[in-house]
């Protein structure tokens, strides 16, 4: 929104704006958050095993905690199946799905401006 854009709006609405978007960065911004609908994003449905076998190095604790936030931000649902043993998958919904773009556009953004990490060999004198 420029300048000009937001001079327009009521106060109150340009409030309402910026507290909106404080509010989802409050969930996206977290830790693991944008990895989780990342990955969530290449199966669907997904299983929190199988969720966990492709984010190596998070806990079952943060994993649980992120998709209970995602949820509870309508970003993702969770289906719970009555059998046995229990099955739950959880998938994008459609808020979320509007998402996969920019969280491709960012991932080629952080490819394009990645620091080189290798460093090259020295050459022996």
């Amino acid at each position: 929104m420029t300048l000009e854009q937001e001079m327009d709006l009521p106060k109150k609405t340009l409030e309402s704006i910026q507290c909106e978007v404080a509010d989802i960065w409050h969930v996206l911004g977290k830790t693991w958050a944008l990895v989780v609908l990342k990955n969530m994003s290449t199966k669907e449905p997904i299983r929190f095993n199988d969720l966990k076998r492709v984010l190596p190095g998070i806990s079952n604790t943060v994993l649980s905690d992120r998709l209970k936030e995602l949820e509870k931000a309508s970003l993702i649902s969770k289906k719970v199946y009555a059998e046995i043993p229990l099955r739950v998958e959880y998938s994008l919904t459609r808020q979320a799905k509007e998402l996969e773009y920019i969280l491709d556009l960012l991932g080629k953004w952080v490819g394009k401006w990645k620091p080189n990490t290798t460093k090259p060999q020295s050459k022996k004198k």
